[in-house]
């Protein structure tokens, strides 16, 4: 099988791997659990189609059926809109009524940017276009409370439609002023207000050294410092 054929198979499935694991993690009744399952089960068939070193039994114990993300941190994908008096859009969340950016968890086979359209036209009815990246935020270190270690990807979006119309998600889709934002989500409760500042400035990132201070050597030489 060309190399191509097979990477084309691996993304393909890990795709559906994506899929199943959130399907079945938020299923609501015994028939979206057992569809999550079969589209797991589908993947690691499509894998052992390109992976003639494994057996099937072997690639089905790589899947974790509780395993909803990957062991690295998973990617959150915010969108902010801002309107021509300088205010920003948020959406007031279904679930617990608080304000937030229009945002989610980043699908598998979208890149970030298109994951924020996504979620813009989901949560609040808007098209747009992605025009610049805002900022990479650590949710540690934004406050979020998640249970789950969360990156944020956050996207400024030009939007010709400034008319915001809440989701399924969502209760309420408007735009606020810095100085009358209302009760905040968790972690957007520092992100939001910085999104007004970095309009003119470049981009965030968690500032990090490893100038200083020990590192693991267990993939480096013991005498290299």
């Amino acid at each position: 099988m060309p190399d191509d054929l097979k990477h084309a198979l691996f993304l393909i499935a890990d795709e559906m791997r994506a899929m199943a694991a959130v399907g079945g993690h938020y299923a609501s009744n015994p028939y979206e659990a057992e569809r999550a399952e079969r589209i797991r089960d589908l993947a690691v068939k499509l894998i052992s189609l390109a992976d003639a070193d494994h057996s099937i039994d072997e690639i089905q114990a790589g899947f974790s059926k509780d395993e909803v993300f990957h062991a690295s941190p998973a990617t959150g994908a915010e969108a902010v809109v801002f309107n021509p008096v300088g205010e920003v859009l948020l959406i007031q969340r279904r679930s617990d009524g608080l304000w937030a950016l229009p945002g989610g968890l980043a699908e598998v086979g979208r890149t970030l940017s298109e994951s924020a359209l996504l979620e813009l036209w989901e949560e609040a009815g808007l098209r747009g276009r992605v025009v610049r990246l805002l900022g990479l935020f650590d949710g540690q270190k934004a406050g979020s409370r998640s249970k789950i270690h969360f990156t944020h990807a956050v996207f400024q979006i030009h939007s010709n439609d400034l008319s915001p119309t809440p989701g399924i998600e969502t209760t309420d889709a408007r735009f606020f002023a810095a100085n009358a934002l209302p009760e905040l989500y968790a972690g957007h409760d520092k992100i939001v207000p910085l999104c007004f500042q970095l309009q003119s400035e470049a981009a965030h990132f968690d500032p990090a050294s490893s100038e200083s201070g020990d590192l693991p050597t267990y993939q480096r030489p013991l005498t290299q410092k």
